[in-house]
Formats: structure tokens, sequence, C-alpha cells
């Protein structure tokens, strides 16, 4: 018996037993209009969701989200013991390219695989992507980052 897709509120959604989980959550939730921003899973079985969306994150979409998500777990086989779904905070993440483009002007906190020109930490002014680099205006100096360097950036919160 083949595995075609299924259909959930008039979504489509592919089977993600031998697809790529954070894909399929990805679709998933875009056809619900929010933005995957995150996925943490851990061996005890916690699966924690960040979700977006340009209007922002009420409780409500969080609730919305988690019992979608919990019906479409059962139908799909993914097994895990507690679902939390969140929004991604003031200081959220940015884990795509599109990320970088889309935050230009704003500042962010970037950590380095590894050192480049002797620093491995960079906190200054997002000025967004050139030729696939995360540009930054650090100190009065741009400053490119490969992204594939990047280990790990998140929004600095302005308060």
């Amino acid at each position: 018996m083949g595995l075609g897709p299924f259909f959930v509120c008039g979504i489509a959604l592919v089977s993600a037993r031998g697809a790529d989980r954070e894909s399929w959550l990805r679709e998933t939730l875009a056809g619900l209009g929010y933005e995957l921003v995150d996925l943490e899973t851990s061996r005890g079985g916690l699966m924690r969701v960040f979700i977006d969306s340009p209007r922002g994150i009420s409780v409500e979409d969080c609730a919305r989200v988690s019992n979608h998500l919990t019906r479409a777990f059962v139908v799909e086989g993914i097994d895990y013991e507690r679902l939390e779904v969140s929004s991604p905070g003031l200081d959220r993440p940015l884990k795509r390219l599109e990320d970088y483009a889309r935050f230009a002007g704003r500042k962010v906190s970037v950590r380095l695989k590894l050192p480049v020109e002797g620093r491995r930490r960079y906190e200054g002014t997002l000025s967004g992507v050139e030729d696939g680099k995360a540009v930054l205006e650090v100190e009065g100096k741009r400053v490119s980052l490969a992204f594939a360097d990047i280990d790990r950036a998140r929004l600095v919160p302005e308060v």
C-alpha cells in the first residue's frame, strides 16, 4: 500500500515517514498561515515547535497549532511524548538566509563555528545579505559572514 498525500482541513500533507520532519512541519504550518522558526526535540520525547507570523503570535495561535499538530502527528505516526508550541520570543533565532534579509536594520548577535578575523562572536546591526553572506555593521566596519560559518544568530531585543 503506497503512502500518498492525505488532506486535513483542505491542506495536502505529504507523509513524514520518509520525508524530512522539519520540511514537513514547515509546509504544514505554512498552510495554516504560520512560519516554522525552529524545532527542538529531546530523547525524552519532547518536541518544541517555535512559530511566527507577520501579525505576531498569541496564546490562541499556539493552541490552534498544537491541536492541529497533535492530530496530524497521530495520522502520520510521528512519536512524541509532549508537544510544546511557542513564539520565538524577542530574541528570535535567525535560522535561514532569508531571515537575515528580512530582519535587515535590526541588532543581532552572531556566534560562528570557527573564528573569523580572530573573533567568534559578533554583535551589530544586520545590513542584509550579499552574495549568500550575512552582512553586519560592527563597530563602524562592514563584516561579511558566510552563512555556512554561522553557528547561531539571534535578534537582540530592543527594550
